[in-house]
């Protein structure tokens, strides 16, 4: 895992680097489970930061499976998932960050982006309804909107889950023949892999304008399906205990929940 000071995707690994072996890691990523529970228990119970999982990466990088890996078995009420669908007719008549806004975590609370506010300078850029000009003023926005959470209490994580282009044509064509993924299959998946290069451009893009400091993106080898969610689990321990949050002593020491965004 690294993060993005370098921005030529075609340069950095998919796989787990040599030092990490399957087994080994498998039990670490359980000890991880444990104290990802501990902490989160903790951060509701404090009820006066939050944290945004940011997660973005090509079809097939492995989004879903990896929320199943990383958050399962977390308190379920202070845990959302929230996935960006192509934009309504009420969204699209807003500013592109209004759905988002109203998606972002209270306090106490772990908020999990699958695809997210990028999409708005990704797919809108490779499919021509965005400008180039037009996204560098959105990467501006996403920048101050990112700033603004974290100045009311939020800690921003944003991981791309880097999948090789060999690694994604393969397990898009298990959408085809494998009967428990066919669900997943969408008319146009082959047209998105042959796009590989342009996604790699203009998410190049976005690493090197929208990449503070204060909420960098992490690269996520994503070919192994093992090491990315043990990544992404690490990560966000990490985070938590860096936090340290505390249970209150009494029920009225605890900040008054307000109401959800």
């Amino acid at each position: 895992m690294k993060t993005s000071d370098e921005f030529n995707l075609v340069e950095l690994p998919s796989h787990a680097p040599a030092n990490f072996h399957k087994t080994a890691t498998l039990r670490q990523m359980k000890s991880i489970k444990q104290e990802l529970i501990a902490l989160q228990d903790r951060l509701y119970a404090e009820n006066t930061r939050s944290i945004l999982v940011v997660l973005q990466g090509m079809d097939a990088s492995g989004k879903d499976g990896l929320i199943r890996r990383v958050f399962s078995g977390l308190n379920p009420q202070g845990v959302r998932i929230h996935s960006f669908k192509e934009p309504t007719e009420l969204e699209l008549s807003h500013d592109f960050l209004w759905r988002v806004h109203q998606q972002v975590p209270p306090k106490g609370m772990i908020h999990v982006f699958n695809r997210s506010h990028y999409e708005d300078v990704l797919v809108t850029r490779v499919s021509g309804q965005v400008t180039t000009e037009e996204a560098r003023r959105r990467f501006v926005a996403i920048n101050n909107f990112e700033k603004l959470l974290q100045q009311a209490g939020t800690t921003i994580l944003k991981f791309y889950l880097h999948v090789s282009e060999k690694e994604q044509q393969q397990r898009l064509q298990e959408r085809i023949t494998d009967p428990e993924k066919q669900w997943k299959y969408e008319a146009g998946d082959e047209n998105k892999a042959k796009q590989w290069p342009e996604y790699r451009a203009v998410y190049e893009d976005v690493f090197e304008y929208c990449n503070p400091s204060s909420c960098p993106w992490q690269i996520i080898p994503a070919d192994q399906n093992w090491y990315k969610a043990y990544a992404v689990a690490n990560a966000l321990r990490d985070t938590l205990a860096k936090l340290d949050p505390q249970y209150p002593h009494s029920k009225e020491e605890r900040p008054k929940a307000k109401a959800m965004r």
